[in-house]
């Protein structure tokens, strides 16, 4: 091998392993904007949205060059019934970042919202037919009984963000019907993806199924998912009541909204509880890993839609709890992003080492 061969090698072997989900951040950053927006903390909402904007460029780029430079682990991930859904967090944050942008630029939102719709499309059919159709060696092409965990509750997520997406375009002119009807079908097909992956994950797990993705982040991410459907309602239920769909649909967006929305508030202490023992009583380290931010994005969605659903409704408490949670979810965001940090700089410090020892050995 020559030397310039062994240095590709290395320009190889020291780019960042992305995992799949890493666009949890970028939707957790955006959510917890929205959230202070809310608050009316606007300068803080600007910032974030700003910090969300950068992540989602960064991680694309990264994304990129993972799939050039490393495709086969890329394609496993993809194939991976525990990794494969992670890749849809790129949609959820894309409209989570577009949406942001809609009070003051809606041509952002338009854009972002057209582009998430063709990953959307590959993703959500690619992803699972993947898994379903995958073979080994000397098998005949069959579907394979699948490793059904919490992290397929983010085909759902992403489902939901296209809802609201549309919703928050449904502001008026000409598309205001076609956007509707849009955002009722989208938020429609999560319902239905939740009932069944909520019938799925509970046979799996009373059947002995095994849960790799971890219990913890698997349960934040469907308390997630739930919170998000609750959002994705309260904005339908805010378009123009003489709209047909809205007329027809309301009152069961809003009904099964108010329902997944007591069951999301039901799940909190059972986490809580999750946390401690995984951590207290099994004392367990707590390190900094992407799947912090599938904590920190069910928080922020969950304080969004109970803050916006309270307020649709006239319903002061709950409207209450949303303020209360939204505080909580900044301090959630502020420690996972700490840790990031850390994590970065430790990286940098190994980077620089490398290089360092790579230098002083003889040529």
């Amino acid at each position: 091998m020559s030397p310039h061969t062994e240095q590709g090698s290395a320009k190889v072997s020291h780019w960042p392993n992305q995992p799949p989900a890493s666009f949890a951040f970028v939707m957790a950053t955006g959510i917890v904007s929205s959230a202070l927006l809310d608050a009316e903390w606007p300068l803080a909402a600007a910032v974030l949205l700003w910090i969300a904007v950068a992540g989602l460029v960064l991680l694309l780029v990264g994304l990129v060059g993972r799939i050039i430079l490393h495709t086969a682990d890329a394609v496993a991930d993809f194939r991976d019934p525990h990794r494969g859904f992670g890749y849809l967090t790129m949609v959820a944050a894309i409209n989570v970042v577009g949406i942001g942008f809609h009070p003051v630029a809606p041509s952002v939102t338009w854009i972002l919202a057209f582009s998430s719709i063709p990953l959307w499309l590959f993703l959500a059919y690619g992803v699972p037919l993947s898994m379903m159709l995958r073979t080994e060696i000397g098998e005949s092409l069959r579907p394979r009984l699948l490793p059904v965990d919490g992290t397929w509750f983010l085909w759902v997520v992403s489902t939901q963000s296209l809802s609201m997406a549309a919703a928050s375009l449904a502001s008026g002119g000409s598309s205001v019907r076609l956007l509707s009807d849009a955002a009722v079908a989208f938020w429609g097909i999560g319902i239905m993806l939740y009932l069944t992956l909520t019938t799925l994950v509970i046979l799996r797990l009373l059947t002995g199924g095994e849960n790799l993705g971890g219990i913890v982040p698997t349960n934040w991410i469907f308390m997630g998912a739930t919170a998000i459907t609750v959002l994705a309602g309260s904005m339908i239920l805010h378009l123009p009541g003489e709209l047909p769909v809205v007329h027809m649909a309301g009152p069961t967006v809003g009904g099964i909204s108010y329902l997944l929305w007591a069951f999301g508030l039901w799940w909190v202490p059972l986490l809580v509880a999750f946390g401690f023992w995984h951590h207290v009583v099994r004392r367990e380290p707590l390190r900094y890993t992407t799947a912090l931010w599938s904590i920190v994005f069910p928080l922020g969605m969950f304080a969004v839609a109970t803050f916006r659903f309270g307020r649709e409704n006239e319903m002061p408490l709950v409207q209450f709890v949303g303020q209360g949670a939204t505080w909580i979810a900044v301090f959630a965001w502020v420690v996972v992003a700490g840790g990031m940090a850390m994590a970065f700089l430790r990286w940098l410090r190994r980077l620089w080492h490398r290089r360092v020892q790579a230098r002083r050995l003889p040529a």
